[in-house]
């Protein structure tokens, strides 16, 4: 199928499709014209590479796990994509936890404002939200 076909089909665009060919996380024929084909597994890979992305992982990452399914019987393949993901999983919580240490610095300045505002204004207090 050409990638008009696989965009169709994935609901990815055309641009991002090749963009993930760029990365090597995808692969089509060309034709004597040198238009892309792609067979039809590449659709599933196709949305294997979205819910990786949706997971939060770059396609450097993606690039490291693809090859367990490629390979699936590979103990070394299988370990190293396990690896990968609990990596990425304790990378996501860090990050979560930064997140969460922003906000609470974020809603002590709001209660300060707050303050402030009530103390130098008659307009009436907003609701601010609590951790």
């Amino acid at each position: 199928m050409r990638i008009g076909e696989l965009s169709k089909r994935t609901g990815v665009s055309p641009r991002s499709l090749r963009y993930y060919e760029e990365q090597g996380l995808l692969t089509s024929s060309r034709s004597d014209a040198g238009q892309r084909h792609y067979s039809d597994a590449e659709v599933q890979r196709v949305s294997l590479i979205r819910q990786l992305f949706d997971a939060g992982m770059s396609s450097r990452v993606i690039a490291t796990v693809l090859p367990c399914v490629e390979i699936p019987s590979d103990p070394g393949v299988v370990e190293l994509a396990f690896a990968t993901m609990m990596r990425e999983r304790e990378r996501i919580d860090a990050d979560i936890a930064h997140l969460i240490e922003t906000r609470d610095a974020l809603d002590v300045l709001i209660r300060a404002n707050v303050r402030h505002r009530a103390e130098v204004s008659t307009a009436p207090e907003p609701v601010a939200r609590s951790a």
